[in-house]
């Protein structure tokens, strides 16, 4: 717990706005990586650039998930960052489709055509689209305005959209690969374990 204390002491100093600093530069250098086709980004670039900012949306899905659990398990504190983490992971999941559509498929009827033909992409759309209004009602104005359940109902919407981001990595990768899996595990364990907490409690309410 002294661990935990100390920890959070740490965190208290760091602003939240931090993440969206972070979060900015590292899209912009893998960007201009892409564009020089530096590293990685040799073959395929646009792909490559893709999948990159797909996988880092993922992995902030992750974080945000895990910041609840990890308060109750071990006492570190991280949700005045949890607001920032999906706002930033949302902007890599729009920077994700927009290198698809406008660098990869470069047309709205193209991109319709892959919805349509392509269960994985389609599964990518859905979870977008939840995204969208959580994205836009992440401040404090809208959760005024709405009132403070319905705000917290409607951003449940993070449970499904992260799981439809899950299998739409599993889904699009070529044979068996184990990373898309585990990330897939991971959030299904993570949302399962916040199901579990949240009838816990109304059973001892």
């Amino acid at each position: 717990m002294a661990v935990a204390q100390t920890i959070n002491g740490a965190l208290r100093r760091v602003p939240a706005w931090t993440i969206y600093i972070v979060g900015a530069v590292y899209a912009v250098w893998e960007f201009w990586r892409a564009l020089n086709q530096i590293g990685p980004y040799l073959v395929e670039p646009i792909n490559v650039l893709e999948r990159a900012y797909g996988e880092i949306a993922l992995i902030l899905m992750v974080v945000g998930l895990t910041v609840t659990p990890l308060r109750n398990w071990t006492g570190v504190n991280l949700i005045k960052f949890r607001r920032a983490i999906g706002v930033t992971a949302f902007f890599f999941v729009l920077a994700h489709f927009l290198v698809f559509a406008i660098l990869d498929v470069q047309s709205v009827s193209r991109v319709w055509e892959e919805v349509v033909k392509r269960p994985y992409v389609t599964v990518g759309m859905v979870s977008f689209l939840m995204l969208i209004p959580l994205a836009v009602t992440s401040n404090n104005l809208s959760v005024r305005k709405m009132g403070a359940a319905a705000w917290r109902k409607m951003h449940k919407l993070t449970y499904p959209a992260a799981i439809l981001g899950a299998v739409h990595y599993l889904w699009l990768v070529k044979g068996f690969q184990l990373e898309p899996i585990i990330y897939l595990i991971v959030i299904v364990g993570l949302v399962a374990s916040r199901y579990i907490t949240f009838q816990r409690k109304r059973q001892l309410a």
